[in-house]
């Protein structure tokens, strides 16, 4: 795990890199909180941080005041912040004003290395059980994949950043035929079965960038950015006939399953219910037609 270190002094700076090195940690280095604020901004960045109480330009309590008035709707959608000041200041007074700043522990100088190292430990348990949290609360517990609200989020945001880009975003919206048969006839652990594995087998066909998750009851959604109405069919498709064209073992028991599938594509589209009901009534015009089939609603120039 990655640990970001922001410590001006250059003995403790470096002997921070050598200790943490050593435990397994890959370390990032600043020398201020300015810089310490600039890499938290990025993509990726480190999880857990060690800040230097007194450091030029902005202190270790400045950074983790900052780092908290973020708005909720960002520090919601980001992974939670682990940080451990460093600090010469003893006084109750002073510590509590850095947790109150939004530290979550701090060690006071000169620091024993194995304590750092034991708080550090303490941190990456937290980190990882909010991971966990975080994966259980988008994820559908059934079939493993995004769950709705999961899945419009990643859809909104590949809309700005279409609009953004000038680029098309694809939508496809797809429904199992007739899957209220499959739970008469074979149980509802068989229908469990066949989703799982229809969920399995569009994971398994889709672009690594791409997204799909379970919009509700047997119905799927996905989104493919970059894809043009054209390219959006062809990936629908190419779902289609890998969810049709073996049977699925759904409790030892063989069972065909088909779908049908909804597809629209917009590159100008700013709301995520426009371009949802254009994917709808793509779906129902392949049901209509007799459905395990694709059908298309673009815009013009998608």
């Amino acid at each position: 795990m990655k640990v970001l270190v922001a410590e001006d002094d250059p003995v403790s700076r470096h002997l921070l890199q050598v200790s943490l090195s050593t435990a397994g940690y890959e370390t990032c280095l600043v020398t201020d909180g300015t810089e310490a604020l600039r890499v938290l901004e990025q993509e990726e960045s480190p999880k857990l941080v060690i800040l230097d109480w007194m450091m030029p330009r902005l202190d270790g309590v400045e950074v983790c005041r900052a780092i908290k008035k973020r708005p909720a709707e960002a520090r919601a959608a980001e992974p939670y912040v682990y940080i451990i000041l460093l600090t010469a200041k003893g006084h109750q007074e002073e510590i509590n004003e850095g947790l109150e700043a939004g530290a979550d522990d701090y060690i006071t100088k000169p620091f024993d290395l194995q304590e750092l190292k034991a708080r550090l430990r303490v941190g990456r348990r937290i980190l990882e059980l909010q991971e966990q949290l975080v994966s259980q609360a988008k994820h559908d517990a059934l079939t493993r994949l995004l769950n709705r609200t999961a899945i419009l989020e990643g859809l909104q945001k590949e809309l700005i950043r279409s609009v953004r880009k000038a680029t098309p975003v694809a939508v496809i919206m797809m429904d199992l035929d007739h899957f209220k048969q499959v739970n008469d006839t074979y149980g509802h652990l068989a229908g469990d079965a066949v989703l799982r594995e229809v969920a399995r087998r569009m994971s398994a066909s889709l672009r690594a960038y791409d997204s799909v998750g379970r919009y509700g009851g047997e119905e799927f959604l996905v989104v493919a950015p970059g894809c043009s109405v054209a390219e959006g069919a062809e990936l629908a498709e190419r779902l289609r006939k890998c969810i049709c064209e073996e049977p699925i073992d759904a409790c030892g028991t063989n069972i065909f399953v088909t779908m049908s599938f909804g597809v629209a594509a917009a590159c100008d589209v700013k709301q995520v219910n426009e371009l949802l009901r254009m994917a709808d009534d793509a779906l129902y015009t392949a049901k209509k037609a007799g459905r395990n089939r694709v059908a298309v609603n673009s815009q013009p120039g998608t």
